[in-house]
């Protein structure tokens, strides 16, 4: 049993956390180029945030949404 965890265990390290060892080696050399996907993920959130801000804006020029009192059963 106790070799069936020491194979998880070199799975993770060995295996699957070699990327991540290899971002942490990268950083020394470039802080940016270590950070390369957190920089697309937040391009990518900004884009989102964008569009959807332009969508409620459209949506709300043409006054398609009810703002009367009682639109929502909860107000």
């Amino acid at each position: 049993m106790k070799d069936f965890f020491y194979g998880i265990q070199d799975l993770f390290v060995d295996v699957l956390f070699a990327p991540f060892d290899a971002l942490r080696a990268l950083e020394l050399e470039s802080w940016f180029a270590a950070n390369f996907m957190s920089w697309i993920f937040t391009i990518i959130g900004m884009v989102a945030f964008i569009y959807w801000m332009i969508q409620l804006k459209k949506y709300n020029d043409n006054n398609e949404e009810d703002k009367s009192v009682t639109a929502h059963s909860y107000l």
